[in-house]
């Protein structure tokens, strides 16, 4: 068994507690469609209300690529959120964890970071795919609602 983990973090001029309402809640898959179709074609709630123990099917474009994936954690006051794909996607490649944890670290009143990290443990007889393990798609979304809150602000 194999274990390994990636981190991005991306700095932006926003509160936390902004970021926060889009990250901590299911407003970051309806966003992610909105704003990055080329990264989630569709994020949809199998289960749950926001809370740990909601469900997302995530489909990735064209929109034949689907995974579940699972709210493990949700700390409000520290502003951290864990999901775990429970179905498809990395296990699918031979995973047997594949955890995304998204914490919104407070730099000053109107800044703010986005961290995000993806956990993995993999079988030694899939240990080549390994390499599928990437925190890309994390960047791009924390870039997108960067931006998006950002001139959220300016209007």
């Amino acid at each position: 068994m194999h274990a390994g983990q990636l981190s991005h973090e991306l700095e932006v001029a926003v509160p936390a507690s902004e970021v926060w309402e889009i990250y901590g809640t299911l407003k970051l898959g309806k966003a992610c469609e909105e704003l990055l179709p080329d990264v989630i074609h569709k994020a949809e709630v199998v289960e749950g209300d926001g809370g740990v123990g909601t469900v997302l099917k995530v489909t990735l474009p064209p929109g034949l690529i689907s995974y579940k994936e699972k709210f493990t954690k949700i700390d409000n006051e520290k502003r951290l959120k864990e999901v775990e794909v429970v179905e498809g996607g990395a296990l699918d490649l031979g995973f047997r964890l594949y955890r995304i944890r998204l914490e919104i670290i407070e730099k000053t009143e109107v800044s703010s970071l986005i961290k995000s990290t993806v956990e993995y443990e993999i079988d030694d007889e899939s240990a080549n795919n390994a390499s599928f393990a990437t925190t890309k798609p994390l960047e791009q979304i924390a870039m997108a609602m960067g931006k998006y809150l950002t001139e959220l602000k300016t209007e």
